[in-house]
């Protein structure tokens, strides 16, 4: 009985993904890889650039502001496209984009997630922490959403 079995006894493919980690400098790359694999089993290639840059920010904010450096990552296939989560145990500090002068090195990255995402926001989470999330739609999606789709709101600074 270890001969060949039909495609409907086959496990199918997660629509989610979790990953509780500890990151540093060279996180990102490892993420943007798995993030990558799994856009690529949705069939959703065509996030890719989006997804693995955004999800760059926001490990790179994790490893500049959460003291323990942890955080859990939640990759989420939805209907329309796919959602990010990075969840962290630092709550005190909440993301909202800075104003900023032209000679600022830093502090764009939440303006760059604005420009690049459909929608994204913060959410407080368990032990006084906060989740940073973010969606990206598929082109056919986005054509076809009236343009008055209920938004969550972000949380102002």
């Amino acid at each position: 009985m270890n001969g060949y079995f039909p495609s409907i006894y086959a496990s199918p493919i997660p629509t989610q993904y979790r990953m509780t980690l500890t990151v540093g400098e060279h996180s990102a790359r490892h993420i943007r890889r798995i993030a990558r694999m799994h856009l690529e089993n949705w069939e959703l290639q065509h996030l890719t650039d989006t997804v693995e840059l955004a999800l760059t920010e926001l490990i790179a904010n994790v490893v500049r502001h959460v003291p323990d450096s942890r955080c859990t990552l939640l990759l989420l296939k939805q209907p329309t496209g796919v959602r990010a989560e990075v969840t962290d145990a630092y709550g005190e500090l909440l993301p909202a984009p800075a104003k900023l002068d032209r000679e600022s090195e830093g502090g764009r990255g939440l303006i760059l997630l604005d420009a690049l995402v459909d929608k994204w926001g913060v959410i407080p989470a368990p032990a006084d922490g906060k989740t940073v999330w973010f969606e990206c739609a598929t082109p056919h999606f986005r054509a076809t959403t009236p343009d008055n789709c209920e938004q969550v709101p972000r949380r102002s600074p």
